[in-house]
């Protein structure tokens, strides 16, 4: 938890915020409850709603709270321990002490924010609520309002235009999560054994997520299979000549996240071959750091990338043509079939849960159909402190070139003749945590992963 001083603060501003904008009622905040994995004392691995983690930093669940716009009153709703809890949780801190450390001066029993809601509806007050991403948060919304589809815009603006801009304690705390990204995957990277099963690599890094903070930031990513964005199956004998895509963070105690991407040759150097499709990652990767500074657009970034990958791509051969028109057509989508990065913070897809569009788009801007950049989570104007990711990659997916080729997409920009030697190449992504800072951008994290072909092999041979 941060000190007492910066929930009360965001608590203020928020209200602040709605208040400025015309918004009356009250804000309802429900935090998560346990959820039973097997059985109901068995139950998923605790984690907290982050939106309450930012205004409240209260880690534990059953817990609510309501905001008045109005008056400024705050109160938080929960129930203190009973002696059956005691004897399996041993004492715990009251309500009111843990209120306290918040700077919420009133605390209720959870059973009375059934009644405090109830009455400020039945005086005609808005209840304002952040749409829920569980099915507990789901259930309890309709118990006490209704409703859980009536999410509000002005709350959801207000928090995401709080949340975006990450303050000194939350950039130190991702700071934190980076070097323990860091850690895990130098572990990763010194493992890679051909003959070993991926999972042990797997179980290597995740252990050190659980030792040092709560854990993996998302389930990771460890395959020789890179043209499968999201693949978590770790059953595979690691094989010499191949390229593993390690795509892993950790999660902080403070449960701020990184999320680093790099992707290793298996037997420790790069072939030809692979080292040139390595490089025009590295180079876009490098490119988009470079562009990366307040008032520009992380859409017009997604866009410059695109045209540098083309770029190396036509140097190669794989396709030909005018490369502004190919950017303009989507062509970099068939490599690329993802956006270019995602806001970062307490979850490692920073506030998706409130709204992608809400939380990636300014409200002039639109999102695009194409194959790659209709996927950009992150597409608006940089501010000083904005955290995002900077994860270029190329991608051979033998069904989606098949596609194209078959409907005709791309034709006369992409060598498909000559992309049938790619067919069993895999992926490539390289990413990096960055913060916009107020004249450029810096790389979150004590220190950079190597990333270059060369550092990789040297770092591989130690």
């Amino acid at each position: 938890m941060f000190e007492k001083e910066v929930y009360v603060n965001r608590r203020r501003t928020l209200l602040a915020k709605l208040a400025a904008c015309g918004e009356k009622g009250i804000v309802l905040f429900v935090g998560n409850a346990e959820a039973p994995a097997q059985y109901k004392d068995n139950c998923y691995k605790w984690r907290q709603d982050s939106s309450w983690l930012y205004y409240f930093g209260l880690d534990d669940p059953m817990y609510g709270a309501i905001l008045d716009i109005e008056s400024g009153e705050e109160t938080l709703y929960a129930d203190d321990v009973e002696i059956g809890d005691i004897i399996w949780m041993g004492p715990q801190p009251t309500v009111a002490s843990k209120a306290e450390r918040v700077g919420v001066k009133a605390s209720k029993p959870y059973g009375e924010l059934d009644k405090d809601v109830a009455k400020a509806i039945a005086a005609g007050r808005k209840v304002h609520y952040l749409p829920p991403s569980r099915y507990f948060n789901t259930l309890r919304l309709m118990q006490l309002t209704g409703s859980a589809e009536k999410a509000s815009l002005p709350l959801i603006q207000a928090v995401v235009s709080m949340r975006l801009v990450k303050e000194a304690v939350e950039i130190a705390a991702i700071d934190d999560a980076c070097a323990l990204g860091y850690e895990m995957h130098s572990i990763a990277r010194d493992s890679i054994v051909p003959g070993i099963i991926e999972q042990e690599i797997v179980g290597k890094m995740e252990g050190v997520t659980l030792a040092k903070g709560w854990g993996v930031s998302f389930p990771t990513i460890l395959t020789q299979h890179g043209e499968t964005l999201h693949n978590h199956l770790h059953d595979k004998v690691i094989e010499p000549g191949k390229l593993m895509v390690i795509d892993a963070g950790a999660e902080s105690n403070e449960h701020y996240a990184s999320d680093f991407t790099r992707t290793y040759p298996t037997s420790g150097k790069f072939t030809p071959k692979q080292r040139e499709i390595y490089q025009i990652v590295c180079d876009c990767n490098e490119h988009a750091f470079s562009l990366t500074k307040p008032g520009t657009a992380y859409r017009d970034v997604h866009l410059a990338v695109a045209r540098k990958m083309l770029e190396g791509l036509s140097a190669v051969g794989l396709v030909h043509g005018d490369l502004d028109e190919m950017v303009s057509l989507g062509i970099a989508g068939l490599f690329q079939p993802h956006g270019l990065g995602h806001n970062m913070g307490l979850d490692v897809h920073d506030m998706e849960d409130l709204g992608e569009n809400y939380v990636g788009y300014d409200p002039d801007q639109t999102r695009a159909k194409q194959l790659g950049l209709g996927s950009l989570r992150m597409a608006r104007r940089l501010v000083p402190g904005n955290v995002i990711t900077d994860e270029p990659g190329i991608y051979f997916i033998p069904a989606l070139i098949e596609q194209w080729k078959q409907e005709g997409t791309g034709k006369g920009f992409v060598n498909f003749a000559r992309l049938e030697d790619y067919y069993d190449f895999g992926g490539i992504r390289l990413e990096d945590d960055v913060l916009v800072t107020p004249d450029g951008a810096r790389r979150l994290g004590p220190k950079r992963l190597p990333i270059t072909p060369d550092d990789v092999e040297n770092a591989m041979a130690h």
